[in-house]
């Protein structure tokens, strides 16, 4: 056998150079050290073996199938391994301390036919002669052959849904549409239900500041603004608020409630209904209140019966209807509203509708926020528009006032804005600097 001592090899022109021809075999003694100067590349045109004795491996690029329904692996590489069309047996080279064979699930079907790892002879895979199986949908794993005791041991693993997509942060404020108010000694309809996450800022009811949402980047998220309810039905009862939302894939839906409708006594004894906000009880006998949701909206007021008898407040997201505690009083006052900021400046909205008395001194004030007056001698006044506040009792010469519709409002940074959505939301990029606010006065989507 010739020998060849240099120190150094270099290409005689250019700047390539080739070592030996098609099949030959360049090995590196045990013990030796194969320096490659900086900035310089090694091309491998050929098979590398053993060069994962550090714990990794050289992958393939040509990926293993069921056809065969098996193949013995090379030491120092590692395979992309697809069991669609079956289950893969892999054995392993003959053991050599040092040596890594590592595995990938291709098309994330492992946990549908699994894959077979079998030991060379009677070598050991994790100190047992026995095989094992790879059935983990998305696994990936490295072996390293230590020594005769143990055998071949998993040194690292991991799953394809370790790689998270990137999210981005949504505020949201969510409101319903108000309830109406009601007829006859009625109550005021409640508030639409108040969800908030911006700011630290209280959800309706007095409930917790809720969690930004983390948005997936390419999915469309649907937004659905409530209307609010319709005016009195004739019994008496004003309608509730319909549902405001957020919702798509990913995030779990955020769902502020309608507000309840206020109660009336054209048709027997007819109570506050719950909601978001609860409506006022109206002025008969035994009449209850409707209840708001937690986290939501308040209750709505007592009512008072008597030979002039009053409706109770409709509740709104700030602060619950007003009771009504003696004959003659005028109808409650609407429950105040609540207070965000998300759009840049400090807006209160969600007001309670206010009640009515039958005679003389008639209706309450409706709540701060949009929340619509009780009338004794006509219609009660509609809660506001895009507020979700609820509208004012009459009583028998006109209809309690509907409530006002809801709003969805949403706040991103300006750098994470896609600029996609339907619905023609209200788009403000200037108020308030790096900021994107979204304000959706009729049901839409947003894609993130």
């Amino acid at each position: 056998m010739s020998e060849i001592k240099v120190n150094k090899v270099s290409p005689r022109t250019g700047t390539a150079v080739t070592l030996g021809d098609n099949g030959d075999t360049f090995t590196l003694p045990s013990g030796s050290t194969l320096t490659v100067a900086s900035g310089a590349t090694i091309n491998n045109q050929g098979t590398a073996t053993n060069f994962g004795a550090t714990g990794s491996a050289s992958w393939t690029t040509t990926v293993k199938t069921h056809s065969p329904s098996s193949f013995t692996a090379v030491a120092g590489e590692g395979y992309f391994v697809n069991t669609t069309g079956g289950a893969v047996t892999v054995n392993l080279p003959a053991g050599s301390a040092g040596s890594v064979v590592a595995l990938k699930d291709y098309a994330n079907t492992f946990d549908t036919n699994n894959v077979t790892i079998s030991a060379n002879g009677s070598e050991k895979i994790g100190g047992s002669a026995d095989d094992v199986l790879l059935k983990t949908e998305g696994l990936a794993v490295t072996l390293i052959y230590i020594d005769s005791t143990k055998g071949w041991l998993v040194t690292d693993d991991g799953l394809q849904s370790r790689l998270e997509a990137p999210t981005i942060t949504l505020d949201f404020l969510v409101i319903a549409g108000g309830g109406a108010g009601g007829r006859a000694k009625a109550g005021g309809g409640g508030a639409g239900g108040y969800r908030a996450s911006f700011n630290s800022e209280t959800s309706g009811g007095g409930g917790s500041s809720e969690t930004a949402l983390a948005l997936s980047p390419g999915v469309q998220y649907t937004v659905t603004v409530g209307a609010g309810g319709a005016t009195t039905s004739s019994n008496g009862e004003g309608a509730n608020g319909v549902a405001s939302s957020i919702s798509g894939t990913g995030i779990t839906t955020v769902t502020s409630a309608g507000g309840g409708g206020g109660g009336g006594d054209t048709s027997g004894q007819n109570d506050g209904k719950n909601g978001g906000s609860g409506g006022g009880g109206s002025g008969e006998a035994g009449s209850s209140i409707g209840n708001g949701t937690s986290g939501q909206g308040f209750n709505g007021g007592t009512g008072f019966s008597g030979s002039a008898a009053a409706g109770g407040g409709g509740g709104g997201a700030g602060a619950a209807g007003e009771n009504i505690t003696g004959n003659g009083q005028q109808g409650g006052d609407g429950g105040a509203g609540a207070v965000s900021t998300i759009t840049g400046s400090s807006v209160t909205r969600t007001g309670g509708g206010a009640g009515t008395n039958e005679v003389s001194p008639g209706g309450g004030s409706g709540g701060a926020g949009g929340g619509g007056g009780g009338s004794q001698a006509g219609s009660g006044s509609a809660g506001t528009t895009n507020t979700g506040s609820g509208g004012g009792a009459a009583h028998t010469s006109g209809n309690g006032g509907a409530g006002g519709s809801g709003v969805v409002i949403l706040r991103l940074a300006t750098a994470d804005y896609s600029g996609t959505t339907s619905g023609s939301p209200t788009v403000d990029q200037s108020t308030v600097s790096g900021q994107t606010i979204l304000i959706f006065n009729a049901s839409g989507s947003y894609t993130a």
